[in-house]
């Protein structure tokens, strides 16, 4: 037997005359199955913070809830439904698969969300924070050196350094220690940190090392760091020092409980088992979202326009709407979006009246047919037709992506066109209807508007998930440690999958794998080559020519 090795394009053989290189795949079941993290046991002390965070306190409490409910969220599959891994978002390695020893002892970075972890009070019904908070809480329990970083605004102050280590104390009940210096590319030395403590870098906020990504202070920065863990999706489609440069010098980078859980509801996004699956899209910019909509209309059966994007497409599809709210810089992609639509048998609404309010006497509202409305009046709700018209169309749905939010010019309390539209969303959600909500103004008026969150997800930054939807790369992703699959179905890959394996490492263009794939039938062959253009052109020959060992 031959053990390949290959170097681009050509392959060099190396004769192993001792031993053939012969796995037998039934060694892939022994895979560690996926860790159990132990409970939260740290029981809280009232402190003066706890009138702002009574609801992380009890999740703190050693009941089993907070563990229970964010392994729960990760028995969904991250996959789409052919099985295949979605373009610009491999398979990372997370907090939840590492093992808990190797965190003993070790200095461990922490990339936080400051939206989340320095809101003056945290929501109990918001599953975000919970999984925000037991990333830090785990890894102190495991016995590392955690150490915190993020970008917080230094505008008041209440939110220098001391008091922001201060008021996350009183969340966690452990002492955080403040760490000056790094505005000035230096640090205290990692290796003489304390366990018993966490500790808090001062805010990166006005520093342009790190926008950057300099080198030098991604380096000093991660000075004594073993361990990145990127719990901030909200700056994952952002190159920045503390999410992508520190991964040069950490030997490990993994995705925190919050990451994981945000990167699974994108990912989400792209899975087509559940129809009529539709998409309702706010906001406006509609020139620079234009290239989500093929990666939409490749999976959603409607679009519900509900904001200022919505003139641009009355336009495109011959609506009279005023010149006055046509962007015609966007014309052009507004003419694509319908002509794809069609294309797709994408059904399109967009609003049918509108909500709107005298220019000259601010009191004054009324409703307006869209095609109606009067000089001197400014949409600013979706109309009651409108809401009974998405409403309707709604109702037989399994599945909703709501991003973007429902704004005009400027809303109204009488209206709340918003508002309307997510307790539809509720109800819908309480049945067989798997709903996505994108986007802060989105999230806060879902959640103001329901009495539970369990059935209903939310993804609080949508320049992440625009971008995701436009076929980029996410940089913050791109930068966390390879991890495999959790589950390869070898059935589907081989007609046996208990012969044993040949392993081509460097498989190049496949002609070896091929050719001997066709002569060996009683073994079975695994190509690994790290050109994805060469895999994606081997994958089509193995089924044009119908390979089952290969």
């Amino acid at each position: 037997m031959f053990l390949p090795f290959s170097h681009g394009a050509g392959s060099i053989f190396m004769n192993i005359l001792y031993e053939p290189l012969l796995l037998n795949i039934s060694c892939f079941s022994d895979f560690p199955k996926l860790l159990k993290h132990k409970t939260c046991s740290y029981a809280p002390n009232v402190t003066k913070f706890q009138k702002y965070n009574n609801a992380v306190l009890l999740a703190m409490q050693g009941n089993g809830e907070l563990a229970g409910d964010v392994t729960n969220s990760f028995n969904h599959k991250v996959y789409i439904n052919n099985g295949g891994e979605l373009n610009g978002i491999p398979h990372i390695q997370t907090l939840r698969e590492f093992p808990r020893k190797e965190l003993f002892g070790k200095a461990v970075m922490v990339r936080f969300d400051s939206n989340i972890l320095l809101k003056q009070e945290h929501n109990q019904k918001n599953q975000s924070d919970f999984n925000a908070l037991f990333t830090i809480q785990y890894l102190h329990e495991a016995e590392a050196k955690v150490i915190l970083v993020s970008d917080w605004k230094t505008n008041t102050s209440e939110l220098h350094l001391e008091q922001v280590a201060d008021f996350l104390s009183g969340i966690f009940q452990i002492q955080v220690v403040p760490l000056q210096g790094i505005s000035c590319n230096k640090l205290s030395k990692v290796k003489d940190l304390q366990k018993e403590n966490i500790y808090l870098i001062e805010s990166l906020y006005n520093i342009k090392d790190e926008v950057a990504n300099c080198l030098e202070f991604s380096r000093v920065l991660s000075t004594g760091v073993d361990i990145f863990v990127n719990d901030s999706f909200s700056s994952s489609h952002k190159v920045l020092a503390s999410t992508v440069g520190v991964t040069r010098f950490c030997y490990a980078c993994l995705a925190g409980f919050h990451f994981e859980v945000k990167l699974r509801l994108v990912k989400n996004l792209a899975e087509t088992n559940k129809k009529p699956y539709v998409a309702i899209i706010g906001g406006g910019n509609l020139a620079e979202k234009a290239a989500s909509f093929r990666f939409l209309a490749s999976r959603c059966h409607g679009f519900v326009f509900v904001g200022m994007m919505s003139f641009q497409i009355m336009h495109a599809s011959r609506v009279q709407v005023p010149i006055d709210f046509v962007d015609h810089k966007a014309l052009p992609e507004a003419l694509d979006i319908v002509r794809l639509a069609r294309d797709n048998n994408v059904k399109i609404l967009y609003p049918k009246d509108f909500w709107c309010r005298n220019k000259y006497n601010r009191k004054q509202l009324h409703v307006f047919p869209s095609h109606e409305i009067l000089d001197g009046w400014v949409p600013i709700d979706l109309g009651p037709i409108t809401l009974d018209e998405i409403g309707s169309l709604l109702s037989d749905c399994k599945k909703i992506t709501w991003i973007g939010p429902v704004k005009f010019a400027d809303g109204s309390e009488e209206t709340n066109g918003g508002s309307k539209l997510a307790k539809i969303l509720d109800q819908l959600s309480k049945g067989n209807c798997e709903t996505t909500v994108v986007g802060t103004t989105a999230c806060n008026l879902v959640t103001q508007e329901t009495s539970s969150l369990s059935s209903i997800n939310m993804v609080e930054n949508a320049s992440a998930v625009w971008e995701f939807l436009k076929g980029r790369k996410l940089p913050g992703v791109m930068a966390v440690d390879r991890a495999y699959p959790f589950e390869i179905k070898w059935n589907n890959v081989y007609s046996d999958p208990t012969q044993s394996l040949v392993v081509d490492i460097g498989s190049g263009n496949g002609l070896f794998l091929f050719e001997m794939a066709r002569k060996r039938k009683d073994l079975n062959f695994l190509g690994l080559e790290m050109n994805e253009k060469l895999v994606l052109r081997c994958l089509d020959s193995i089924q044009q020519f119908g390979i089952k060992n290969g």
